[in-house]
């Protein structure tokens, strides 16, 4: 029999993946020229050229018993070196090999920090809308998940909610910023405001609170600034982040998890995070993409076909008469239901050939995800669809 515990994980699974998987069916039944399917964040821009070189670089050259062979739990240390000397170098941060694991994405970073820092009943706050994922990643350590509600009209946290969720049982929160499904990058000054309240609350409590800032999308930026870096703000940070989207390589897995060294206890917490990277069964991330990090670890895919395509996106539907925020980062787009049921709304578009997933999906009802990370073509033959689901309830 399947366990209580999976029935719950398979009660809640994900409705991104189902419309995924329903996309697919669609495509092959109106051809996939006529369906517009925003349902996945899968990038669709080529890997920067430098990756292939670097994957062929590695193949040749690395003797094959390393090449195939286990690294340490952490990762090969000069791969772990390079991230903590380009810290060093953007962050004037200190950083050495030991702040660093190797991880099979930023899910599995996440994960390992979770083994790592809960016990049973811990309680880890998330801001909605967030990434779903998050309540199973959660829910797997025994810990409990407590959404708090952003404040709608520039998904910045609401600090007086925030402040009001904290109890003794809290023991993390995770940050995602630029924001999955809003694109919404955090603030210096909701920062600072977000580690005042930990301090104060941690030091009332009696224990850590950790900040684990979730930051695939950290290279995906369109306004020119430079995405505040959280340990300035804040000691007890952990950082994960994948290469998925900043190099066009989700199905590869790769990606770290960084310890700020200022972190209370930090010797302890970097031997329990190389521990979870064992025992959660991920082991280690890909030997062959480790070894190719360090030759592509300063690129970055093309974001201007992101930008005109968010342009064009958020254009056409402003135009429409749809509600949304534009997004500075990432490639979502998170706009108002046209009816308060995001969910019936997200089921009439598929009338018109449009997958969209429903905000409820991440926390927040009466909103949809649109991911933008489409061919330019799907975008701009979308409007006549948004125009007569927009008709349809009028």
């Amino acid at each position: 029999m399947v366990s209580d515990k999976m029935k719950t994980f398979m009660a809640g699974s994900s409705v991104i993946r189902a419309m995924f998987e329903e996309g697919k069916k669609m495509a092959e039944k109106f051809g996939k020229e006529n369906v517009y399917d925003f349902s996945l964040g899968n990038p669709s821009v080529e890997p920067p050229k430098e990756v292939t070189e670097a994957l062929y670089k590695v193949i040749r050259e690395t003797p094959q018993n390393e090449l195939h062979g286990y690294p340490n739990n952490s990762g090969f240390e000069g791969v772990r070196r390079f991230l903590a000397d380009k810290s060093n170098r953007i962050h004037s941060t200190s950083y050495t090999e030991n702040n660093y694991v190797i991880t099979t994405g930023a899910a599995a970073a996440i994960n390992i920090v979770l083994k790592a820092i809960l016990d049973p009943a811990d309680e880890v706050i998330v801001f909605a809308p967030f990434f779903g994922e998050y309540k199973n990643y959660v829910r797997n350590y025994d810990g409990v998940i407590v959404p708090v509600l952003s404040d709608t009209k520039t998904f910045q946290p609401d600090m007086e909610k925030f402040k009001a969720a904290i109890t003794k049982k809290t023991k993390a929160v995770i940050i995602n910023t630029p924001n999955n499904p809003t694109g919404v990058i955090y603030s210096a000054d909701t920062l600072k405001k977000m580690a005042g309240i930990l301090c104060e609350k941690a030091k009332e409590n009696g224990r850590a609170i950790y900040i684990i800032s979730d930051e695939p999308y950290r290279d995906i930026v369109y306004t020119g600034e430079t995405i505040p870096f959280v340990p300035d703000f804040y000691d007890n940070t952990f950082i994960a982040y994948s290469y998925s989207k900043s190099l066009s390589l989700p199905g590869e897995r790769i990606g770290y998890v960084c310890a700020n060294t200022k972190m209370e206890d930090f010797q302890t917490v970097t031997e329990a995070l190389n521990i979870g990277n064992r025992i959660c069964g991920f082991v280690n991330a890909p030997t062959i993409w480790q070894k190719v990090i360090p030759f592509v670890g300063n690129c970055t895919v093309d974001i201007d076909i992101y930008r005109k395509n968010r342009d064009t996106l958020y254009d056409m539907l402003v135009s429409l008469g749809y509600e949304c925020v534009k997004p500075d980062g990432a490639f979502y787009l998170f706009p108002k239901t046209l009816i308060p049921d995001d969910a019936a709304f997200c089921n009439a578009a598929k009338e018109f050939n449009l997958l969209i997933v429903p905000g409820s999906s991440f926390g927040c009802p009466g909103f949809c995800r649109l991911a933008y990370c489409v061919s330019y073509e799907t975008i701009v033959n979308s409007k006549e669809s948004f125009r007569k689901l927009k008709e349809k309830f009028s």
